[in-house]
This record gives C-alpha cells, sequence and structure tokens, in this order.
C-alpha cells in the first residue's frame, strides 16, 4: 500500500505514518497544507511545528473565538472548517517532496475534494496546486478555476520557514478569504 493512500486514515502497521485528516461533507473551508511534518505526524495533531504560525494566524483572522493549540485541531469542524494535505508523506521541510510525488497524488487528492465537497480549497502556498494543476503563474487568493468542484483559493504557507510573510501580512492574507466565504454562504 502506498503511504498516500492513508490520507484520511491514521497509522498503521501497512503504511508509513500518517497525519489523518480532519474532514467532513460539507465544510465551508478545507484548508490544505502541502505535507504534514515530522512532529505533526509524531502527535498526531495538524501544524504543530515549533514555528509554525497556522493556529496564531486563524485566530487572528477571525476564524476561530480564540488561537486553538494543535491537540484541538478537531475542534475546526465545529466552526466549519477542516484541514488535510496534499501529499500524506510527512517530512522535516516541503521542499523534501519531488515533482513527481506531488503531481502523483493529485487525482486522488481531486477525487477526496470531490466526495467532500467542501465550498472553499485554500491551498497554503502556491507549490501543491501549481505541481497538481501544472500551471506556473499560481497568484495569491481566489483561483480562476476550481479543485474537485470547490473554489481554490492560495494564501501563504504559514510555516516558520517561510519569512517572506509577517504575521500581520499573513493575517490579513487569510482574513480576505474568511471575509469571501462569509459572503458566499450568504449568498448560496
Amino acid at each position: 500500500m502506498r503511504s498516500d493512500d492513508c490520507l484520511a486514515e491514521p497509522a498503521r502497521a501497512d503504511c508509513a505514518p500518517c497525519l489523518p485528516d480532519i474532514i467532513e461533507p460539507g465544510l465551508s473551508i478545507l484548508f490544505c497544507g502541502i505535507n504534514p511534518g515530522m512532529r505533526a505526524v509524531a502527535t498526531g495533531h495538524h501544524f504543530d511545528g515549533r514555528g509554525n504560525r497556522f493556529w496564531r494566524v486563524l485566530h487572528r483572522a477571525g476564524f476561530t473565538p480564540e488561537e486553538f493549540r494543535p491537540e484541538n485541531d478537531r475542534e475546526l469542524l465545529q466552526h466549519g472548517f477542516g484541514l488535510t494535505t496534499a501529499v500524506s508523506r510527512a517530512t522535516a521541510r516541503a521542499d523534501e517532496l519531488s515533482r513527481a510525488e506531488i503531481q502523483a497524488a493529485a487525482a486522488q487528492f481531486e477525487r477526496k475534494v470531490q466526495h467532500y465537497a467542501p465550498r472553499f480549497i485554500a491551498f497554503l502556498g502556491k507549490m501543491a496546486l501549481a505541481e497538481m494543476s501544472g500551471k506556473r503563474d499560481i497568484q495569491w487568493g481566489l483561483q480562476s478555476s476550481q479543485c474537485g468542484g470547490a473554489c481554490a483559493w492560495v494564501l501563504p504557507n504559514p510555516s516558520g520557514l517561510n519569512r517572506a510573510f509577517s504575521l500581520d501580512a499573513l493575517v490579513s492574507a487569510y482574513r480576505e478569504l474568511r471575509i469571501a466565504a462569509q459572503i458566499s454562504s450568504v449568498v448560496d
């Protein structure tokens, strides 16, 4: 069994350690990291890296009433949000993934998005969407084409290794998605 077959399942003896998705049908937003970090897989909780700013950004952008800790990641479902990764293999850094590995995960990833039907799929960084779609001119924000039937949105990666974006810049970018998702839910 390939490790990317474990996307929504807990670690088992017949596959590499996996980080289970936090997902259910009909979410407002499904946040998609490139792949899990080693610490996240070890603890079983998304964005558990010491320098990752995801939880702080999510709270400051208005997605959560308080700043969640990684061990409370499942509580996102109560707010209409979920978590997944484009590739299930854990690495210390996303640049350890090959382009071919990300491209190979595309079909299964799209089927997952179609099955769970979130309104938005929010890619954290351009890398995964660029490799899965074959497009190189990815812009920040709402994309012109959907992914698995969901509106695709690209946000800056909150990794502590991504110093191109300050905390304030991350919060501003994430807030734009939150507002668009709220408007979208009123229109529907």
